[in-house]
């Protein structure tokens, strides 16, 4: 699944960076990765990030700690396009038990062609980047 994901950005013109995290007695586990990738979105490193487990729900909960961050779980285009279109989502996950390899290509594509609407939207946005530097200004000594 990983691999069908990368050849869809590739054929999209993308550069793929794949995170590298260290194995823990043979396996990787989610939120490293998710960590890897989250970190290199906030920092402004990537644009967006791609993230593929289980489910996705575990990577969404951690991509989300990140400032700037918007992580969701996509099942579907519909879900893809509004993640876009309404959220400005910039890390997709995707479940690799729940996706079909048929879905995937088209999942992927909808949310690499689908723009930000902004209007209304960037309002939302912006109040969660708001939230986002509150909570951070809390934990400040």
């Amino acid at each position: 699944m990983l691999s069908q994901a990368i050849e869809v950005l590739r054929q999209y013109g993308h550069e793929v960076v794949e995170s590298k995290v260290q194995q823990v007695e043979g396996t990787i586990d989610y939120p490293d990765v998710a960590a890897a990738v989250a970190a290199q979105v906030s920092r402004g490193d990537v644009d967006r990030g791609l993230l593929i487990c289980g489910t996705g729900i575990g990577m969404a909960i951690t991509a989300n700690k990140f400032p700037g961050v918007r992580a969701a779980v996509c099942l579907d285009e519909l879900t893809a396009e509004i993640s876009r279109r309404h959220n400005n989502l910039n890390v997709l996950c995707l479940s690799g038990d729940m996706l079909g390899q048929n879905a995937l290509g088209g999942v992927i594509r909808v949310w690499l062609d689908t723009p930000f609407e902004q209007g209304r939207h960037q309002r939302r946005i912006d109040k969660i980047s708001d939230i986002e530097r509150d909570i951070a200004a809390e934990k400040r000594p």
